[in-house]
């Protein structure tokens, strides 16, 4: 079932679809924070890294299929698979947004 992503977020989906850290760093505020398996990384630059390191490490595919909002930001659950220790799981995927940006994303199991 597809659902309704704000802008920002179905942006960064499709970037994490191909990979491209670049892409997926473009989809934050300069300033944004990403917190991901107990790490945080904060501006675009930190960003990208995360997202090359990640992808040179796993393999996956994030499917996301339910959306909701929860204490002022938008909460997308997403089925993840991959070559990760613990595959299949479902992610929650925490947004903030500033305008047209990604402010913060936080990602928990």
């Amino acid at each position: 079932m597809a659902i309704d992503l704000p802008r920002p977020i179905a942006d960064y989906f499709e970037a994490d679809k191909g990979l491209n850290a670049e892409a997926v760093a473009a989809c934050f505020a300069p300033v944004a924070v990403v917190r991901d398996e107990g790490h945080s990384y904060a501006g675009r630059d930190a960003i990208r890294r995360w997202k090359d390191q990640s992808s040179a490490k796993y393999t996956y595919t994030a499917e996301p299929f339910s959306i909701a909002d929860e204490d002022g930001r938008i909460v997308v659950t997403c089925h993840v698979v991959g070559d990760f220790p613990g595959s299949p799981v479902d992610l929650r995927y925490f947004f903030a947004l500033d305008g047209g940006e990604i402010a913060e994303l936080e990602i928990v199991p």
